[in-house]
């Protein structure tokens, strides 16, 4: 019987360790604010600046080169339209956007990580568009598709990143006009979060549709929002015909976009924050208006992304002042349209994942959680102002979003919470290590790290004194030792590298 009851023990001792070093691909549930947002505007500022943003489409306009059809829509809807420069009369474009949905379920091929992007929601989502990675054993160089591939795969380990994203880095060896064939690809297969479609031209926006027609069902593609993609605006005021061209796939597909404006101010947009704000206004209501005319109901996050330059070497800033008014004010006009926002993410201008990716990235993400903001694309990954995507600072960054979650849980103030009878039984002059209250929450109560060092310094010494890259480098190494694809039905699998096979044999390679 002793000899039963040891090994008892023992095994639930040896199962509870290889719990503790099992491999996890835990994912937390995206955000839900319990705190309340950070508002900078006054109900007059806010009114002023929806005013003027009017006063510009009505009197100023806005450009949609090349894009007859679009025109015609315009046209149409009671637009001035004078060449290419649209004007829009005063209260049109508002009353259009009112169609649009407040929020949106992007579903994930795994419905369990489908994502909500909408109300008091915060969806994370990783770096996007850099054409360079960096890591600590090859320094910087242009991306790979194996890049890509490796960055998907942390992207789907990673507990606190709800999204897969889209062009996590830009793969160079792959021709311009296919890769993005295998970026879908590797979205699809190498993880089960959400992820984001093509749109650097509109067939490859239909190639996106198409190969999610394969794999969640044509008929289920056009009643349900499975992809999000990014539709820049080419600030100042014109919407350029490719990015159009792709809005209007997704729109016509029921897929949803993140209409955003790309500015730098002071060289984008003016150097003032409420004019900045006035012309991200302006062009969030021409485009979200504009995928209404596509099709009314169609899904749409207003976005922006509004960074500062450095007016002696004309270098964009990141985690300023002036960009966090910019993001809170753009929050709160969000709010008033009703629809989903998107902004911040892990912005710094820094080489390396130093002190400065940290301070800037820090605001960053903080802006953007009290922001109010619904969608965070670059939310980890982010270097050198966007032009890379780091191997480190993209496990630093997922690690540091959950401190994200614990914020936005706010404070409990239920009989648990009080901790009156911890109190209680510790009296004055005793410690809280022992007491039940203690031993029945500490393993929830306090966020930890599962990159960062909380270790003596004899400990960390004999380790061998390492720095937060060096640990980062060592954790991108174990995750993708441990990572395992998720199953995939292999007829929809075989269905998928047929129709990427097909496409790329249907032209030439071009590297333009």
């Amino acid at each position: 019987m002793a000899e039963s009851a040891r090994r008892a023990r023992g095994g639930g001792g040896a199962a509870r360790r290889a719990a503790r070093t099992a491999v996890s691909f835990e994912t937390a549930r995206y955000i839900e604010r319990n705190i309340p947002n950070f508002e900078v505007l006054t109900e007059e500022a806010l009114q002023i600046i929806e005013h003027n943003a009017d006063t510009v489409l009505e009197e100023i306009g806005v450009n949609f080169p090349d894009n007859p059809d679009a025109l015609a829509l315009w046209r149409d809807a009671g637009a001035d339209v004078q060449g290419e420069r649209v004007r829009i009369p005063r209260g049109l474009a508002r009353k259009l956007c009112g169609t649009a949905p407040s929020t949106i379920t992007q579903v994930a091929r795994n419905r369990d990580r489908d994502v909500v992007i909408g109300g008091k929601s915060l969806v994370l989502a990783p770096v996007y568009g850099p054409p360079f990675v960096r890591d600590a054993a090859g320094g910087r160089r242009y991306a790979t598709m194996a890049d890509f591939e490796k960055f998907v795969k942390l992207g789907y380990m990673s507990k606190w990143l709800h999204h897969s994203g889209g062009t996590v880095c830009e793969p160079t060896d792959i021709p311009v006009n296919k890769r993005h064939l295998d970026m879908l690809h590797a979205h699809m297969t190498l993880s089960d979060k959400p992820f984001m479609g093509s749109v650097t031209e509109p067939s490859r926006a239909q190639d996106s549709v198409d190969m999610c027609d394969i794999l969640f069902g044509k008929d289920f593609v056009q009643e349900n929002t499975v992809m999000t993609s990014l539709i820049n605006i080419n600030s100042p005021m014109t919407f350029d015909d490719v990015m159009m061209g792709a809005l209007k796939v997704y729109a016509e597909n029921n897929q949803a976009c993140i209409i955003s404006p790309f500015i730098v101010g002071g060289a984008m947009a003016p150097v003032s924050v409420a004019g900045t704000l006035t012309q991200v206004l302006a062009e969030t209501l021409a485009g979200i208006a504009y995928s209404q005319l596509v099709r009314p109901g169609a899904p749409v996050i207003m976005g922006a992304f509004v960074t500062s330059i450095d007016m002696n070497s004309g270098a964009p800033t990141f985690g300023t002042p002036e960009a966090a008014h910019i993001t809170y004010g753009a929050g709160q006009l969000a709010r008033r349209m009703n629809l989903p926002y998107r902004s911040a993410g892990s912005f710094n201008g820094s080489k390396l994942p130093d002190a400065q990716a940290a301070y800037e990235t820090s605001n960053s993400l903080n802006m953007g959680l009290l922001s109010g903001v619904n969608f965070m694309l670059h939310a980890c990954g982010w270097l050198e102002g966007g032009l890379v995507s780091s191997f480190e600072k993209f496990v630093m960054d997922a690690d540091q979003l959950g401190t994200l979650h614990h914020l936005a849980r706010g404070i409990e103030i239920d009989e648990n919470a009080q901790a009156m009878d911890a109190i209680r039984e510790v009296g004055p002059g005793g410690h809280y290590l022992g007491c039940a209250h203690t031993q029945n929450n500490f393993r929830e109560a306090f966020w930890k790290s599962d990159l960062l060092d909380y270790k003596p310094f004899e400990t960390w010494s004999d380790e061998g004194a390492r720095d937060t890259q060096a640990l980062a480098t060592a954790r991108v190494e174990k995750m993708l030792a441990d990572y395992q694809q998720p199953a995939l039905d292999l007829g929809i699998r075989e269905a998928l590298d047929a129709f990427v096979a097909e496409r790329k044999a249907a032209e030439p390679d071009s590297f333009t």
